[in-house]
C-alpha cells in the first residue's frame, strides 16, 4: 500500500480544526498513534496511550470518544463551545446513554450544528458523547424534542 502523501498528524490535526474550530488541534500531542485501512491506506482511528481519542467517518466527521472529548475539554479553551451544558435533573439520564432533550438544555456552545459531533458536560467533566439534532439557537429556543442523540455515556461504558 503506497504510504499516505501527507503525514498523518497534519492531516488529523487540520481536520480538528475544521470540524471544532481553529486552534483545537493544539491539544493534540506528537505522540499519536493512528491506525490505518489495510485495504485503502486511510486512517481509520487515532488514540494517545492506548485509550481511543477518535474514529474518522467516511462522511468526513470525526466520532469522538468521551477519553477524547475529555482530552479536548482539559487541553483546549475553544473546544467548549463545542459543548452542551443539561440542567441537572438530566444529568443521570444522558450519562447512562439517553438522549438530552432540547427543554434540558441550560447552554450550548456557539460551534454546536445539526449533525457535529458534541461533548455533553456536567460540573464533573464530560459525561457523554453525541450527535446534535439542532443547531445551538433552535435549542435555547425550542422546549420539545431531541437536541442531542448521545451515542456514549460514561454509566454506559464496561471499562
Amino acid at each position: 500500500m503506497n504510504p499516505l502523501p501527507v503525514d498523518p498528524l497534519v492531516k488529523v490535526s487540520r481536520h480538528v480544526d475544521a470540524i471544532f474550530g481553529a486552534g483545537v488541534s493544539e491539544a493534540l500531542p506528537d505522540t499519536l498513534q493512528f491506525e490505518f485501512s489495510r485495504r485503502t491506506g486511510r486512517i481509520k482511528n487515532f488514540s494517545l496511550d492506548g485509550r481511543l481519542l477518535a474514529t474518522l467517518r467516511t462522511d468526513g466527521g470525526l466520532a469522538l470518544t468521551i477519553e477524547g472529548a475529555r482530552h479536548f475539554v482539559q487541553n483546549s479553551k475553544q473546544f467548549r463551545q463545542n459543548c452542551i451544558v443539561p440542567v441537572e435533573e438530566a444529568v443521570p439520564f444522558v450519562s447512562e446513554g439517553r438522549s438530552l432533550f432540547c427543554r434540558h438544555v441550560q447552554w450550548s456552545g456557539q460551534n454546536v450544528r445539526a449533525g457535529s459531533d458534541v461533548a455533553v458536560l456536567d460540573d464533573d467533566g464530560v459525561i457523554a458523547v453525541g450527535i446534535a439534532v439542532l443547531n445551538s439557537s433552535l435549542m435555547n429556543r425550542y422546549s420539545r424534542g431531541v437536541a442531542v442523540k448521545v451515542r456514549e455515556g460514561i454509566k454506559g461504558r464496561t471499562a
